[in-house]
């Protein structure tokens, strides 16, 4: 397992790395100091686990997510408890405090082992699998994730609205962007508005001028025309 420090003080660094001495089975491949450099680094070594501090020189934490287009696993290491726990309440791998408790390292390596993993198994190297993660920063509320809990998208001009268990915050990516992205053979793009998660669907429908009535486990309705319902029909053997 591929490893980053994204840390500014030296001393919290060298223990970090103290304590992966006797874990083999990571490889600690780089360290950053600033947002800048662990943006660079984690694009060029496509780690799979983070050791991620909030507050860095140039922004956050946060800000160093925001940037890319899937994350790896992630554990907080911050001096900032009720800030890290209220900003990122969803899905989080895990927080160490400063000083870090050896004992509550190893939890977090073992939750950071027996999470999915994030290296993508798509057909296409272009398209996100369904145990990618992406964050998505709402206000301040954060979350981690996994694309193939996304239900479904809906536009909202240069914006797009993400729909997964009881949320729906927006992400400042359009709709056709964020498609490009999403493997056809599970995301459906089923209007103008909105994409759909097929293994979300609850039940299918005809409906006027020989399209189709989509019903989504949470009960949404959402129409889908005549050509994409041709497609829909074929994809799904019906």
């Amino acid at each position: 397992m591929k490893a980053i420090i994204i840390e500014d003080s030296r001393l919290a660094r060298n223990e970090l790395k103290e304590l992966l001495k006797p874990h083999k089975h990571i490889d600690l491949v780089a360290e950053a100091q600033d947002c800048e450099q662990a943006v660079s680094l984690i694009r060029e070594e496509q780690p799979d686990l983070l050791f991620l501090d909030i507050n860095l020189p140039d922004g956050t934490g946060f800000d160093i997510l925001e940037k890319l287009d899937t994350a790896p696993k992630v554990i907080f290491t911050t001096a900032y408890d009720e800030y890290a726990i209220q900003a990122f309440e969803v899905n989080a791998l895990d927080y160490l405090l400063k000083p870090i408790n050896p004992e509550k390292f190893e939890r977090a390596l073992s939750k950071a082992q027996e999470d999915s993993p994030s290296t993508p198994s798509a057909t296409s190297a272009n398209y996100l699998d369904t145990s990618n993660k992406i964050f998505i920063k709402d206000g301040e509320r954060c979350w981690l994730v996994e694309i193939g809990n996304i239900r479904y998208f809906e536009n909202c001009g240069n914006h797009a609205q993400v729909f997964f268990e009881d949320n729906k915050p927006f992400i400042y990516k359009s709709l056709a962007k964020i498609e490009q992205r999403l493997n056809p053979e599970m995301f459906f793009r089923a209007n103008r508005q909105q994409i759909i998660n097929l293994n979300y669907i609850k039940n299918i429908e005809p409906w006027i001028n020989s399209g189709l009535m989509v019903t989504m486990t949470d009960g949404k309705e959402i129409e889908v025309a005549r050509r994409p319902a041709c497609r829909l029909r074929e994809m799904l053997s019906f």
